[in-house]
């Protein structure tokens, strides 16, 4: 019994680490640049078949495949912003409109790189094995590469935490989150805080991408399921939340672990449950402002 319940854990903080990872991007985009970028899911594939042809072209280890993808998909998302969120801000003056509208926008640009990346990469699954052996622990066997993927997403969300508070420009973000035009007036150039912090999203998306390479199977069609994901996540830590967001991923993965462990076909139904309580009893979510 006791293995079990280890098992399911350790699998819910496994599962746990990367939501953290992907709804800290999203939440990163919607709490400064007021975008619910439901495209989101694509630079998680991005950052998956990126590592994938890299590991399997040139045998380069997945790992060093952070180093490298990380800056492209940043500057991608950075782009996207400066280029098409920019202009749609400046001719629509209206906040709530221009939600609505980068949405509508979000929604064409999942369906540009998904259909690109189908035209690369085709529409059947694709994979490769790294460190596959398993490891004995606390009585427990658990393959490598899961145990990896789990501290390198904490790592990362760790790191990325620090960066926030710790440094000029995390405060700058975070001070745009809060009220933008105040900030504007203290001085921070706003449209490049918004740009950058739609860059970091795609960063963060991009490397939760390259992690869950490591341990399944992917496909061009996986991008949405991890949207629906990253959205429950952030409604569930609260709308701009940071640590909001890292509290509902490993929360949401545990949750979803023990709903597998009893019937593996109910875990979405119980994060759609979980979402649509939570918004009757806690609309602004555990840290919601």
């Amino acid at each position: 019994m006791l293995l079990t319940v280890l098992n399911v854990v350790v699998g819910g903080l496994i599962m746990g680490g990367i939501y953290a990872l992907i709804s800290m991007g999203l939440s990163m985009q919607y709490g400064v640049a007021r975008i619910l970028n439901v495209s989101h899911g694509e630079f998680i594939m991005l950052g998956a078949f990126f590592t994938w042809a890299l590991h399997t072209a040139a045998g380069i280890n997945p790992l060093l495949c952070v180093a490298i993808c990380a800056p492209p998909i940043f500057l991608l998302g950075f782009a996207l912003h400066r280029t098409i969120y920019k202009r749609l801000r400046d001719v629509t003056r209206v906040s709530g409109l221009f939600e609505g509208n980068a949405m509508l926008v979000s929604f064409g640009l999942m369906f540009v790189i998904k259909n690109i990346a189908l035209m690369r990469w085709g529409s059947s699954p694709k994979g490769y094995s790294f460190m596959a052996y398993s490891v004995e622990f606390g009585g427990a066997v658990f393959s490598a590469n899961r145990l990896l993927v789990l501290a390198f997403a904490v790592c990362v969300s760790a790191a990325f935490y620090v960066f926030l508070n710790r440094s000029r420009l995390g405060k700058a973000i975070r001070a745009a989150s809060q009220d933008a035009q105040a900030a504007a007036l203290f001085g921070i150039k706003i449209n490049r805080v918004m740009a950058i912090c739609f860059g970091i999203g795609a960063l963060l998306a991009g490397i939760a991408g390259v992690l869950l390479s490591m341990i399944y199977q992917i496909n061009t069609a996986m991008g949405m399921n991890y949207t629906i994901i990253a959205i429950i996540v952030v409604v569930l830590g609260g709308l701009g939340s940071i640590p909001g967001s890292l509290i509902g991923g490993f929360a949401l993965g545990l949750i979803g672990s023990v709903v597998a462990y009893i019937e593996p076909s109910l875990q979405l139904v119980a994060y759609y449950v979980i979402i649509m309580a939570l918004l009757l009893v806690r609309p602004k979510g555990i840290l919601g402002r």
